[in-house]
C-alpha cells in the first residue's frame, strides 16, 4: 500500500515522503481500516515538526482522523493508532473507539465531523456551559476548529462573533452563520467586539490560536465570562495574569478533548450521537474546502501549516470515495 511517512522532524512539505509499505498489522483490540477519507488537523503539522505533546516514533504516518471502512464494509470514524496514521491507504485503530459514520454526510464530511466538532461540543457545552442568548466569540472562525465552533454556537442559540484574518476568510465566516465578522487585519478586534456588544463583551470566548488572540480575549470577556483555551495555532502559548482573571471575574478553561477518550469515553459516544443528530437535521455540516488526492497530502498539510486554508482540507485516497456512499 502507499503511505506518507515522516523520517525526520521539520516542515510537512520537506519531511513527508510517499512510500510503498506493507499494510500495518493490527494489535490486540485493534482493527485494520481502509481509509476512505483523512481529515488534516493542526496536530498533524505539529507532529511533523516534533512539537506536539504526542511524539510517535520515527518513521510515522501522520493523520489523526479518518472515515474508514471495516472488513465487513461498515463506514466508521476513527482516530488511527500511531505510528500508522490516516494519510495512507490503510490504517489501524482501536476497535472499541470506532464510531458509526453519519449517513447524512459523505466520506470527506464525515471524517471532519470528529475531532473538531467533538472539541467544539465539549468546549462550548461541557466546559463553558454556553446558554442560548449568550454571545460567543470565536477566534479563527473560518478555520477547521473555528468553523465547527461557529456552527455549534449557532445551533445552541448564541449570538456568534467571528474573528478572521483576511477578506476571503470573512466571507467564509459569514456563510458559516456568524452574526458579526471582524477582520483582525483591517480592524481593531477589541474595539469592534466592544462596539458589537454594547461594551459588555463576550460571554464565552473560544480560542484555538493563543498569542495575541488570547490577550484580546482578556480585554473583551464579559463579567462571569469564560475563555476556553483550545490550542495555540499562533505558536505562542500565553501566560495568563491570574490577578486579571480575579479582578474581572472571568474563568479560564482548558480543553484537551483526547483525555475524554480515556477518562470518560461514554461522553464521547454521547457527543457523537448529538453531532450525528445535528448533521441529520442539517444544522451542522463540516465545511470541506478541498479534497486532495493521496499524492497531494504533503502539500495539503503544508497549506494547513501556513494558515492559508478555510474549513477543512481532506485527503481522499480513492476519488470514488469523495462522495456519499
Amino acid at each position: 500500500m502507499q503511505a506518507w511517512q515522516v523520517h525526520e522532524n521539520g516542515e510537512p512539505s520537506e519531511v513527508m515522503r510517499l512510500h510503498d509499505v506493507e499494510r500495518p498489522t493490527p494489535g490486540d483490540g485493534q482493527v485494520l481500516l481502509k481509509v476512505r477519507a483523512a481529515n488534516i488537523n493542526f496536530p498533524d503539522v505539529l507532529m511533523c515538526r516534533g512539537h506536539y505533546q504526542v511524539r510517535p516514533p520515527l518513521p510515522f504516518t501522520p493523520g489523526v482522523e479518518i472515515c474508514g471502512e471495516t472488513g465487513d464494509g461498515r463506514r466508521v470514524l476513527a482516530n488511527p493508532a500511531l505510528p500508522y496514521g490516516g494519510l495512507a491507504e490503510y490504517a489501524v485503530a482501536d476497535a472499541a473507539a470506532l464510531l458509526p459514520a453519519p449517513e447524512s454526510l459523505d466520506d470527506a464530511e464525515a471524517a471532519a465531523l470528529h475531532i473538531g466538532y467533538q472539541t467544539g461540543w465539549f468546549g462550548l457545552h461541557r466546559r463553558a456551559r454556553l446558554e442560548a442568548g449568550e454571545t460567543l466569540l470565536v477566534h479563527a472562525a473560518a478555520g477547521g476548529v473555528g468553523s465547527a465552533a461557529v456552527q455549534l454556537g449557532k445551533a445552541a442559540g448564541a449570538t456568534v462573533i467571528g474573528v478572521v484574518g483576511g477578506a476571503d476568510k470573512a466571507v467564509v465566516a459569514r456563510e458559516l452563520g456568524c452574526d458579526v465578522v471582524i477582520d483582525r487585519r483591517s480592524e481593531d478586534v477589541v474595539s469592534a467586539v466592544k462596539e458589537a456588544t454594547g461594551g459588555r463583551g463576550a460571554d464565552v470566548i473560544y480560542d484555538p490560536v493563543g498569542g495575541e488572540a488570547y490577550t484580546q480575549s482578556t480585554k473583551v470577556v464579559a463579567f462571569e465570562g469564560r475563555i476556553v483555551v483550545v490550542g495555540f495555532a499562533s505558536g505562542t502559548i500565553p501566560s495568563p495574569g491570574l490577578n486579571h482573571a480575579l479582578v474581572k471575574n472571568y474563568s479560564i478553561l482548558g480543553l484537551h478533548w483526547g483525555l475524554y477518550n480515556t477518562k470518560n469515553p461514554k461522553l464521547v459516544q454521547h457527543c457523537h450521537e448529538q453531532l450525528t443528530e445535528l448533521a441529520a437535521r442539517g444544522v451542522v455540516k463540516p465545511l470541506v474546502s478541498e479534497r486532495a488526492p493521496l499524492d497531494g497530502a504533503a502539500a495539503a498539510v503544508q497549506r494547513v501549516a501556513d494558515g492559508v486554508t478555510t474549513g477543512r482540507v481532506v485527503v481522499v485516497p480513492s476519488p470514488e470515495n469523495g462522495a456519499a456512499a
